[in-house]
Formats: structure tokens, C-alpha cells, sequence
């Protein structure tokens, strides 16, 4: 664990961990309790921390694939989209940044 926070592409990978939990406790657990239940705290609270993880998934998705001369059709790209999919970037971590 610790080794993931010497390099870019371990600290993007925990980054990554990180967007993936809020998206899926926002999408499956806020959003269901401010719509059937009508209490929208969580979403309220959990909504701009999420958006500030994305953006710094964005940001840190660019540096490294600079950093580390990814071609952006073939890598860079996948990483950033599966950010908008639940479950995307446990997959892409899976699949491709843990073999970096």
C-alpha cells in the first residue's frame, strides 16, 4: 500500500479507488434516499466531495498519461470514461493500472 503513494500512477490508482466509492454511494445511496425517502443530506454533502474527486481523477488521468507518453486513443481515453461508469474504474485498475 504504501508504494502506491511514491509513484503518479499509484497515487492516480487510489485516486481512482476513491472516485469510484463516492460515485457508487452517491448513485446507489444518496440518490435513492433523496428521492423515496426525501431526505437529500447526503446527496447535498456527498455531491460537491464527489465532484472534487472527479476533477482531480480528470487532472491527475492527463499528468500521467503526459508523464507517461500513453497514446490518448488507446489508453488515456478508457481511463477517463470509465470514471462515468459504476464499477468503471475498479475495472480500469484492474485491467490496465495495475499492470503499470
Amino acid at each position: 500500500m504504501k508504494n502506491l503513494f511514491k509513484t503518479k500512477v499509484g497515487r492516480l490508482r487510489i485516486i481512482g479507488f476513491l472516485e469510484g466509492v463516492s460515485l457508487l454511494v452517491l448513485v446507489f445511496i444518496a440518490v435513492p434516499m433523496k428521492h423515496y425517502f426525501q431526505n437529500p443530506s447526503l446527496s447535498e454533502s456527498l455531491g460537491p466531495i464527489h465532484g472534487a474527486i472527479f476533477l482531480l481523477f480528470l487532472i491527475n488521468t492527463l499528468s500521467v498519461g503526459i508523464e507517461q507518453n500513453w497514446k490518448f486513443r488507446t489508453t488515456t481515453w478508457k481511463i477517463i470514461l470509465a470514471c462515468f461508469i459504476p464499477f468503471g474504474t475498479f475495472y480500469i485498475d484492474n485491467k490496465i493500472l495495475s499492470k503499470l
